[in-house]
């Protein structure tokens, strides 16, 4: 990614993201990618000052995002299937990808969140200031 220009170039498998001409990265900020295995990934391109994201890659694997509202985000993560939007000043966080890897974390609180961790199908939000941690997403890999 060019920050100056807005352009950037991609490669790999077609199924992974390889292809994002046709994507305007003008104004991003950060882009974030699924963690690399053995599954399709995806990617979020964001603009921290906007809110306007971008995503691509593996439809199912966190590569579709119109529904995910980005306005405030202050940080995104992502396990091997799935990302999580975080707004640590509010505590509003929205999950997608496959719900069983965590994507879907809606009935739960990240207010006071400090750090997410993630595995390969699994995130755990925690306050440092609490003690208190959640997870969610595959119970075989650290989810609830």
């Amino acid at each position: 990614l060019n920050k100056n220009t807005g352009r950037a170039q991609c490669w790999g498998d077609p199924d992974s993201g390889s292809s994002c001409s046709d994507l305007d990265f003008a104004g991003i900020t950060d882009v974030y990618g699924t963690k690399p295995y053995d599954d399709p990934g995806a990617f979020v391109a964001l603009d921290k000052k906007t809110g306007k994201a971008q995503c691509w890659g593996s439809q199912t694997n966190g590569g579709a995002c119109s529904d995910v509202d980005f306005t405030g985000v202050t940080d995104v993560y992502s396990n091997q299937l799935a990302f999580m939007a975080l707004n640590k000043n509010t505590g509003k966080a929205q999950c997608w990808g496959p719900k069983w890897s965590g994507g879907s974390c809606s009935d739960l609180d990240f207010a006071g969140v400090t750090d997410v961790y993630s595995t390969g199908l699994a995130f755990m939000a925690l306050n440092k200031n609490t003690g208190k941690a959640q997870c969610w997403g595959s119970p075989k890999h650290g989810g609830a």
